[in-house]
């Protein structure tokens, strides 16, 4: 690789280029020690000073679906979150079956009552020793992140249900809320959500258990992850409902209905279920 390589990131600030950062995501998204050589040398010739993060992430994810496509589907995770668009429901439909992976039900778009004014929240999640709601900040561009603002806004919100009752068996209501994007979070809206006590859950923050170790520890793959799906399809079935590759898995004739061929059924049926149980 060029000595002294930057890169510059979705927001247009630059950093210095981390080829372990490169390796470790390679490796994450479960490619071989062999795999990750290939790959860098390949790449090593492409690479120039001030490459975009996006065309690095196109470079590499082109050579990795060329050694197994269930693998390039995990490096293209969070690429796969930006394409749960382009409305923000998918998303929050998304985070709620993800949450119910954890044990909690969950409801999505919910009318609470507070004490000021009535507020329709993203996501409704409760179990029996715990519940909270979410604010869900679905952005369509990698660079966009959840600003101050936003961090603000919900924490109004918030303060004006503190206590409702999510569920029956809800006993001291609701405490706790958290603010959820799919992209990232401006370092000025963690430092007031840390002030004012609200949970804040990014693509890499918190630093553990953050989105990206919620998904992979669940194995709960969008739909959009899948490389055998056209743009056209995925939209599609988001448009239906449908936000999980395991929904395809549970029912072909979801493909039926949105006119998949015959033929290409197989390739998607078979990679979704390679996806959805690689350890």
């Amino acid at each position: 690789m060029p000595q002294q390589l930057h890169v510059t990131k979705a927001d247009g600030t630059q950093e210095e280029f981390q080829i372990k950062k490169l390796k470790n995501s390679l490796q994450r998204a479960g490619a071989t020690e062999q795999d990750v050589a290939e790959i860098l040398m390949q790449m090593d010739s492409h690479m120039y000073d001030g490459i975009t993060t996006n065309v690095l992430y196109r470079q590499a994810f082109d050579l990795l679906r060329n050694t197994e496509k269930t693998t390039a589907a995990r490096y293209s995770l969070r690429r796969a979150m930006i394409s749960l668009g382009p409305t923000g429901f998918p998303f929050e439909d998304y985070l709620a079956k993800l949450f119910a992976s954890q044990g909690y039900t969950t409801k999505t778009r919910v009318m609470l009552k507070g004490k000021c004014v009535t507020h329709e929240v993203d996501v409704v999640a409760y179990k029996d020793d715990h519940s909270f709601v979410a604010e869900a900040k679905f952005h369509a561009q990698p660079g966009i992140k959840s600003d101050l603002q936003v961090v603000l806004y919900s924490h109004a919100r918030f303060m004006d249900i503190a206590g409702t009752k999510l569920h029956t068996r809800d006993k001291g209501g609701m405490t706790t809320g958290k603010v959820i994007t799919n992209t990232k979070f401006t370092s000025t809206a963690i430092q007031y959500a840390k002030c004012a006590g609200l949970e804040l859950l990014s693509w890499d923050y918190p630093r553990k258990n953050n989105l990206q170790d919620m998904i992979e520890a669940a194995k709960l793959y969008p739909i959009t992850v899948l490389q055998s799906l056209s743009v056209r399809e995925k939209r599609a079935l988001l448009e239906t409902g449908k936000v999980l590759c395991t929904d395809i898995i549970d029912n072909q004739n979801l493909l039926r209905s949105i006119g998949v061929p015959q033929k290409k059924m197989g390739a998607i049926m078979e990679e979704g279920a390679r996806l959805c149980t690689i350890s």
